[in-house]
């Protein structure tokens, strides 16, 4: 897959406890973007933040909350991105999901292994 030029970033803001249909909702979100065959997801944990409710969620030690502010960031294609949010409006019960245009600039794979894992090129000796 190759993908430049103007693309989409959408971004759900969750909690960490979030479910759906017995799973933590973001990896359900990453799972349903993989299956829809979007370029790609990442889930970023985050240490602190508070939401709709002005509750407050954070990693320190005295609070132990268990339910740390989580981002599921996609890329792709803008087309691709509006087949995803309705249902992500679904899914997303409590939080925040919002999209803007990105510029992309670049979008490469190995070729390899399915995990993603890119090996370093190798330049020849003249």
């Amino acid at each position: 897959m190759k993908i430049e030029g103007e693309g989409q970033l959408l971004r759900a803001f969750i909690g960490e406890s979030d479910r759906w249909h017995g799973r933590p909702l973001y990896e359900a979100i990453v799972l349903k973007a993989r299956e829809m065959g979007l370029a790609g997801a990442t889930v970023l944990r985050g240490l602190m933040g508070f939401g709709a409710d002005s509750r407050l969620h954070t990693a320190k030690v005295l609070r132990l909350s268990e339910d740390l502010p989580i981002v599921v960031e996609i890329v792709d294609k803008p087309e691709r991105i509006e087949e995803l949010l309705p249902l992500l409006d679904e899914m997303v019960t409590e939080g925040m999901v919002t999209v803007e245009r990105v510029h992309i600039v670049a979008y490469r794979h190995s070729g390899g292994s399915e995990q993603g894992t890119s090996r370093p090129s190798q330049a020849s000796d003249p």
